[in-house]
């Protein structure tokens, strides 16, 4: 409805993108906890590092991204008036 490819894109990006922020905010620190508490019975303990959630949340954000950009480049150079048709 007028809007173009790019506002498509930063649109349905910002608002899944936050989706998943939110979903590592939760899922972290509950991973953490269960993962001390796995490792806490072997002898030779390691401890968990911080860059380890950091590097995972980077990761599902990134995939996240490429994922959304590519339906929704699909989807903004997509003719309305063909789908309209087949329909």
């Amino acid at each position: 409805m007028g809007a173009t490819s790019g506002d498509v894109i930063l649109i349905l990006s910002r608002d899944f993108l936050g989706l998943v922020m939110i979903a590592s905010l939760i899922a972290f620190p509950l991973a953490w906890w269960a993962m001390h508490l796995w490792l806490q019975d072997f002898a030779y303990r390691v401890n968990i590092s911080w860059w380890v959630f950091g590097q995972a949340g980077a990761a599902a954000i990134l995939i996240a991204f490429a994922t959304i950009s590519f339906q929704a480049i699909k989807a903004a150079i997509a003719n309305p008036a063909k789908n309209l048709r087949a329909e």
